[in-house]
């Protein structure tokens, strides 16, 4: 059997149709004449796609879904996604926001994370005709300043649009709360409590052993489950959570390097530029060169 490929947005930007940012974002519409997605394929990113007519069957993750109008559909880095068919009027406007980005930009949002957990279970919601409105104009405006390459700052601003974008949706799926809630299994509240004892100690305990000895579980089972819940594992949470904290404080505040390392419980600078540049490609000075 042949491993599912990977595709990014620099495999995407090859169709002459599709306006982008670098290797960032991708903003286009029609897919239907884009062959992409016809075999199960894992995108390194996030999507967005808006049915504007016509209809799609679509599988995620191997759970399928029909696309009709005004249905808004989010998938999220490293799931599987395969158009299984289309109609002939079928189109749709798309926003592919790299794998990079979300980790860089949304995380740092706290209460964006419910919003997350919550499109793993539901990547597809019918909007009202209000709703539609709103998400063609973040597009229009995406769009526009895809095109705009003489503005040197296109790039940052596209960033901000996009987070705009994510409160939105967050405020579309709140009005839409499911009468009941479908119960947690076992995993996902095992999920749960890892996550917020990450948020308690990541500062000064990055390993998965630490972890697991606190939820009283080996690391291989804590790693599991973790994996299997969200994709990644718990050591890459761990290490999503130091490299966020470590950017911050490089970009948002006066620290020197060293008082960074002392911020994060690192041995000294060297361990800490280690860690950094292994996680990054950069160093930290290079990286608040930026």
């Amino acid at each position: 059997m042949k491993s599912i490929k990977h595709i990014d947005i620099n495999v995407i930007r090859r169709f002459p149709t599709i306006d982008f940012i670098g290797n960032d974002f991708a903003i286009f519409h029609n897919v239907g004449s884009i062959s992409l997605f016809d075999y199960p394929t894992r995108l390194n990113g996030a999507c967005l796609a808006l049915c504007m007519n016509g209809r799609s069957s679509i599988r995620i993750n191997l759970r399928e879904f029909e696309m009709e109008p005004g249905m808004l559909v989010i998938t999220l880095p490293e799931q599987i996604l395969q158009q299984v068919n289309y109609t002939d009027d079928f189109t749709c406007i798309l926003i592919v926001v790299s794998e990079r980005i979300v980790n860089e930009v949304l995380p740092t949002v706290q209460q964006l994370l419910p919003l997350f957990f919550r499109l793993k279970e539901e990547p597809c919601i019918l909007l009202n005709a209000e709703d539609i409105v709103m998400i063609n104009e973040y597009y229009s405006f995406l769009q526009k300043k895809a095109k705009s390459k003489d503005n040197p700052f296109r790039r940052e601003i596209a960033q901000g649009i996009l987070l705009a974008l994510f409160y939105d949706v967050y405020a579309i799926y709140l009005g839409n709360e499911p009468p009941e809630k479908k119960p947690k299994t076992r995993k996902e509240e095992l999920f749960d409590r890892f996550i917020r004892a990450v948020s308690e100690s990541y500062k000064k305990e990055r390993s998965v052993s630490f972890y697991a000895d606190k939820l009283f579980l080996t690391p291989k089972h804590l790693s599991s489950a973790v994996k299997e819940v969200s994709g990644k594992t718990a050591g890459e949470w761990i290490e999503n959570s130091v490299i966020l904290e470590a950017k911050a404080l490089l970009k948002s505040s006066d620290l020197s390097i060293q008082e960074i390392a002392d911020e994060l419980h690192f041995a000294n600078q060297s361990f800490f530029g280690k860690y950094f540049k292994q996680h990054t490609g950069i160093s930290p000075k290079e990286y608040r060169q930026q």
